[in-house]
């Protein structure tokens, strides 16, 4: 079972995005030339957490984007953040994040759609996010002219580190308290009065 942990170790590490259970079931099976079970599989990828959730490492297995990637602990955040600011040149620009969040919560839309929504036009913005292959084309559109409807990738899903996507925010989470201004009033008390 040793050298199953480590062939998996070894796919998940090489993988450039989440490595999904079925891709290491293929090449396992093509490897091995025999099937390799699915639990084997998932107990082996058990084993790999349970390994790197040991203080020595500072990185960890996880389950994003549909599939299992490296990734540092959340207790590095400091210096990996040191590092993501001086790359902040690739980041993405505010129109480009709300073009895709529009996306993201009317999957498909289309681009008169999300025009229509943000109010500008967004043919920069939807061509960053497809060059960013954070969005793909899901089809054309049933209404006249047949336009292309657009929906968030597997890549957006490992960007954002969410593995469906209920797990994004609802509107709810974005609710604030009614008093968030000042002290909440005493009940009986009359703020003109003064």
């Amino acid at each position: 079972m040793d050298f199953l942990v480590q062939h998996i170790e070894a796919l998940i590490f090489c993988a450039q995005k989440p490595i999904r259970l079925i891709e290491l079931k293929a090449c396992l099976t093509e490897m091995f030339e025999a099937d390799v079970p699915e639990k084997d599989i998932e107990k082996a990828i058990e084993q790999l957490v349970e390994k790197y959730s040991n203080d020595n490492f500072s990185f960890e297995v996880v389950k994003s984007g549909g599939g299992y990637q490296f990734l540092t602990k959340p207790s590095y955040q400091t210096s990996i953040g040191i590092l993501l600011k001086q790359q902040s040149k690739k980041r993405l620009s505010t129109s480009a994040l709300e073009t895709l969040s529009i996306i993201a919560y009317k999957q498909p839309t289309t681009k008169s759609e999300l025009e229509q929504i943000r109010g500008v036009n967004c043919d920069y913005s939807v061509q960053r996010l497809l060059e960013k292959e954070l969005i793909e084309i899901k089809g054309k559109s049933e209404n006249v002219g047949r336009p292309i409807l657009y929906g968030t990738s597997d890549q957006f899903m490992d960007y954002f580190g969410i593995n469906d996507l209920k797990d994004l925010p609802t509107p709810k989470d974005f609710a604030t308290p009614d008093n968030e201004i000042g002290s909440p009033e005493k009940e009986g008390e009359n703020p003109s009065a003064e």
